[in-house]
């Protein structure tokens, strides 16, 4: 089956796009700057074999796993994980934008999940959405309008009927407001957190890369941006290679500190050591 080009969309809602393709090329360029922590790439290793041995997992009637949660703090790599899965699989990536699903007629937002989910179903891809905690709330949560709780429901209905075709892909970070019905869904969950000292060494150094910079900016680095989100770190450095250049000077302390503050990231850490 051919797969769908970068410019192809899903079926209309009222006139309003509900989802963007990704192709796998496209995908490969966005995870270039992509550290995944050990434990997380096990286990998205591991899926990738699994799905590699499809017909080995189908003879000793061992179902196979296509259906992922990912949760943890913002900018700690879960959409990164979506694309990264799309460019191994050699799949497109559907990326649903929630806002455009979640309607207040009656009915709408199931129709719209319905519609989504079908595509899935008919054309092999990875389909990913995220902020997954604002369609698959509890349903215990005593919304004044009930179409949430109807429209998951239908996500239930849905998840059962997927097939193994496509892959699904959620992320969230509220887990613990997600329905339990929904969670039982999922084969597989990644937790995500923020990175550790050596992470954010390996990470940063992988970002300055061949950039001229002062001897020892990488440790001092990861050192000062304790606490950080690796997106959070993609950016600071970014905006102090910036000022490097501007300032036609190697990356320096001077450049990274003043980055980190006008970057201003709300994390504890780093506000402590302003005090």
């Amino acid at each position: 089956m051919s797969k769908p080009s970068s410019s192809q969309r899903l079926p209309r809602a009222k006139g309003i796009d509900m989802a963007t393709f990704y192709s796998a090329k496209e995908c490969s360029s966005k995870v270039k700057h992509m550290l995944l922590p050990q434990d997380n790439r096990q286990i998205v290793e591991e899926f990738i074999t699994i799905l590699g041995m499809r017909e080995t997992f189908e003879q000793k009637g061992v179902p196979i796993p296509n259906k992922i949660v990912m949760y943890g703090p913002p900018g700690t790599g879960k959409t990164l994980t979506a694309y990264y899965m799309a460019k191994r699989l050699e799949l497109p990536l559907v990326l649903v934008r929630l806002d455009a699903i979640i309607h207040s007629h009656l009915g709408e937002t199931g129709s719209n999940l319905r519609k989504i989910f079908d595509y899935a179903k008919a054309s092999p891809c990875v389909l990913f959405l995220d902020e997954f905690d604002a369609i698959a709330r509890t349903r215990e949560s005593g919304d004044e309008v009930k179409e949430m709780a109807r429209a998951v429901n239908t996500l239930l209905q849905c998840l059962d009927e997927f097939g193994d075709s496509s892959v699904f892909m959620a992320a969230t970070n509220l887990q613990d407001e997600l329905d339990q019905a929904i969670w039982r869904r999922f084969d597989t969950k990644m937790t995500y957190r923020l990175p550790d000292c050596a992470e954010r060494y390996n990470y940063i150094g992988m970002l300055i890369g061949d950039f001229e910079h002062q001897q020892g900016i990488a440790e001092e680095a990861s050192s000062i941006l304790d606490g950080c989100s690796f997106a959070d770190i993609e950016q600071i450095v970014l905006k102090a290679k910036r000022k490097a250049i501007i300032g036609q000077a190697a990356l320096d302390r001077n450049h990274l500190s003043s980055s980190m503050q006008e970057y201003n990231p709300s994390v504890p850490a780093l506000m402590a050591q302003g005090e």
